[in-house]
């Protein structure tokens, strides 16, 4: 028999405790061991609207890292105070090449000052911009502007790397697309340095293109730190000319995560890992719960 007070006091010390192992497990994705991650592009119509109160609704979910997609015309320190007042860690941040090669140092100096680990160049750039009509992910590349991409992909990883922060590529669907019988993906793997450059592996845009993420990540260790988490409702047969597939949230699509993340924790030393939910089938706040359940539970 113990007395009421004692009882009280094991529970409320019990209840304390699971309290916070309750924020521990809602801070953490299951498959790899790492803090629950969201790429901010999720959340680009609501951060335009109201930035601080949406970096706190995505922390009251759960996410704990995050990746920029734009910052809004806000200082560096202004960002950092925002984050840090959403209980968030801005770890990464995306630039399209335009950017990146108009005004790198610039961009650099912004990062350091934010304190991100990764700089990630989110489209690529053409060599001869006159040439090429249109931008974004229909354009299209050589096999020249590819090559001329991973040149230029290793003289921004050295030069960031000097300033202490890693630089990589992220992918969408047209680097599976082949060109002249090459695949540029591979070709940005086999020209880019290891030393200097790393990859963010889409992993929903990389199967939409018709690839196979459990392949590269099988036959390029050590290649990839950090993976895109998303689900698409994909055709019978995808392809790299697929441009809008039917975005839906993660568990509801045709996307096996489980073998994914089995492999790249075999042959990759990955860091980070994003949720990134480019459209919703649900009110935006229902949608990341879902991803972040999903997350949080899938074990491999």
């Amino acid at each position: 028999m113990i007395s009421r007070r004692s009882f009280l006091g094991r529970a409320s010390a019990a209840a304390t405790y699971a309290a916070m192992s309750s924020r521990t497990v809602v801070s953490y994705a299951e498959p790899l061991g790492l803090p629950l991650g969201l790429q901010l592009y999720s959340v680009r119509q609501q951060l335009a609207q109201d930035y601080e109160g949406t970096l706190a609704q995505v922390g009251s979910v759960g996410y704990r890292e995050v990746e920029a997609a734009g910052f809004y015309q806000r200082s560096a320190a202004d960002v950092k105070q925002a984050m840090q007042k959403a209980n968030l860690r801005c770890v990464s941040a995306h630039f399209p090449f335009a950017d990146l090669h108009s005004r790198y140092d610039e961009i650099l100096s912004f990062s350091k000052e934010l304190g991100i680990e990764y700089l990630i160049c989110s489209s690529p750039g053409v060599k001869t911009p006159a040439a090429s009509a249109g931008s974004g992910r229909g354009r299209v590349l050589t096999l020249d502007d590819w090559r001329w991409n991973a040149e230029q992909f290793n003289l921004m990883g050295e030069k960031s790397a000097a300033a202490g922060i890693h630089f990589g590529y992220h992918n969408h669907v047209h680097e599976f697309a082949v060109v002249d019988g090459v695949v540029p993906y591979m070709e940005l793997l086999r020209m880019t340095d290891p030393s200097k450059v790393t990859l963010e592996l889409d992993c929903g845009w990389a199967v939409v293109a018709g690839s196979k993420p459990v392949d590269l990540l099988r036959d390029h260790p050590g290649r990839f730190s950090m993976l895109h988490v998303k689900d698409f409702k994909t055709s019978a047969n995808p392809g790299a000319d697929v441009h809008e597939p039917t975005v839906t949230e993660l568990g509801l699509g045709s996307i096996d995560y489980r073998p994914i993340f089995q492999q790249a924790a075999k042959t990759q030393k990955i860091k980070h890992m994003f949720v990134e939910q480019e459209a919703f089938d649900m009110p935006y706040m229902q949608s990341l719960k879902v991803d972040a359940d999903y997350m949080r539970s899938l074990k491999v």
